[in-house]
């Protein structure tokens, strides 16, 4: 921290009680002193009296901030003009106080002025690593499950192999179909997507073969279908597990030959498509239910992408809350410097069920509903965070206690996989299926009927 001021005694009764609430206080007697020190060192806030010989308060402040963006400054005098308080705010001083200054008031001004840096530098820090990530367009996560996501996505980016991505709704496979397509060699062709649930069968066909004029009622003319408009690149299917029957055999023709027919026409068309599939079903129990073809499911699966869930991923969720945060704020024109810290415990430690959908919708809510500095708990739906306390405390539980909640909370995480909940804790499948017998706790998988374990 700097001081400037050309009155000895102002200056140095300033710092000596800067210093006395732990800052570390460097003084300069006027402007043009001030501004070799900034040259000299690099402090994080400036504090200077307005009226000084030479270089004064306001032209010192322009300087420092051209020179020094990020630099806190706070301006001191002893008068205080309406005009010189707008010019100084203006220029971008923090705040403008009138002597005496009281000291708690400034260091509160710089306490805050502090965190919004923080706030800023870490915003920049976050769109910059989404800078290097465009390739994965936007997939946002550090945590172990989603590194898994990145490594697989990589791997199979440069093949042709179909790729089936399964999941809960709102775990972002389509970013995840997208982030293969951009990391693989048809990345400056097309991408093609296709919500297959939201079709009537006869639409759905016409949607990804095309029609010849007159091939049915309201055919007035030829239309290429997806896999025309995708050709040479990727064409994504989503939701797979709704297609018919019939639609299941056209599809595995064209996977196992490459070519097809328009609606109404007889013309064998071929084109280069990958096809990448995404279902929130668990297409081996459709197979064994006879609703969906095994051998279409083979060629759709070539390899599998599974995308977690929110709640498995928990060190994801405030980095993706911020980053919508950032991203409604500037739509919706405000400014809003993060949240507080009650905010942050309920977004924390929710169990966010609609996953990272559900996060995005109340973010874009919050935001619109924010009307201050920060995001409030207020400003958030009173379900979010309201149910997720489970009454283990650290201190205060028991080691059986905690691993019992680690255990079945990292089970009902991973949908009921005893095998993922084991590597996940690091411990072994046998020890779990213990575990659960001892608590008398039958767990079901959430995808299928199966028990636990099998």
């Amino acid at each position: 921290m700097l001081v400037a001021d050309d009155d000895p005694a102002a200056r140095a009764s300033l710092a000596r009680l800067l210093q006395g609430k732990g800052f570390d206080v460097a003084v300069a007697d006027g402007g043009e002193s001030a501004l070799a020190l900034l040259h000299e060192t690099t402090p994080d806030v400036l504090i200077t009296d307005l009226h000084m010989p030479g270089l004064d308060g306001l032209q010192l402040l322009q300087r420092a901030r051209e020179e020094t963006p990020d630099l806190v400054v706070v301006l001191l005098t002893g008068m205080a003009h309406v005009d010189t308080a707008v010019r100084a705010m203006q220029l971008g001083a923090e705040q403008y106080l009138t002597k005496p200054v009281r000291t708690e008031e400034l260091v509160l001004v710089i306490d805050r002025a502090l965190e919004r840096r923080r706030l800023r530098q870490e915003t920049v820090e976050l769109r910059s690593r989404l800078t290097e990530r465009l390739r994965f367009e936007n997939i946002i996560g550090s945590s172990p499950a989603m590194h898994a996501v990145f490594d697989i996505i990589e791997q199979v980016g440069p093949a042709k192999a179909s790729v089936l991505i399964t999941g809960e709704s709102g775990t972002g496979k389509e970013l995840a179909a997208q982030a293969i397509h951009q990391n693989s060699p048809r990345a400056r062709a097309p991408f093609v997507k296709l919500h297959c649930a939201a079709l009537a069968e006869t639409i759905l066909e016409s949607e990804l073969f095309g029609h010849e004029r007159g091939a049915f009622t309201g055919a007035a003319t030829r239309r290429e279908g997806r896999f025309k408009q995708a050709d040479g690149g990727t064409l994504f299917l989503d939701e797979i597990g709704e297609i018919s029957p019939s639609i299941q055999v056209k599809l595995l023709r064209f996977l196992q030959e490459r070519t097809f027919e328009r609606v109404g026409g007889n013309e064998t068309l071929k084109v280069d498509v990958r096809i990448i599939a995404a279902t929130n079903r668990e297409l081996q129990a459709e197979v064994a239910a006879g609703r969906f073809r095994e051998d279409l499911y083979y060629r759709l699966n070539v390899v599998n992408l599974e995308m977690p869930p929110l709640r498995a991923r928990p060190s994801d969720v405030l980095p993706l809350a911020t980053h919508f945060l950032l991203r409604f704020a500037g739509e919706n024109g405000k400014r809003i410097d993060g949240f507080d810290e009650d905010a942050l415990e309920r977004i924390g430690s929710y169990r966010w069920p609609g996953n990272v959908r559900e996060l995005e919708n109340v973010m874009e809510r919050a935001v619109v509903l924010c009307d201050g500095p920060k995001l409030t708990a207020r400003h958030l739906p009173v379900g979010v965070g309201a149910t997720a306390r489970t009454g283990v405390r650290v201190p205060g539980s028991t080691l059986d206690e905690i691993e019992r909640h680690a255990i079945l909370s990292t089970l009902e995480a991973c949908g009921g996989r005893t095998a993922q909940a084991a590597q996940m804790l690091d411990i072994s499948i046998r020890k779990i299926q213990y575990r659960l017998h001892e608590y008398g706790v039958t767990v079901q998988r959430t995808l299928t009927s199966k028990p636990l374990g099998s």
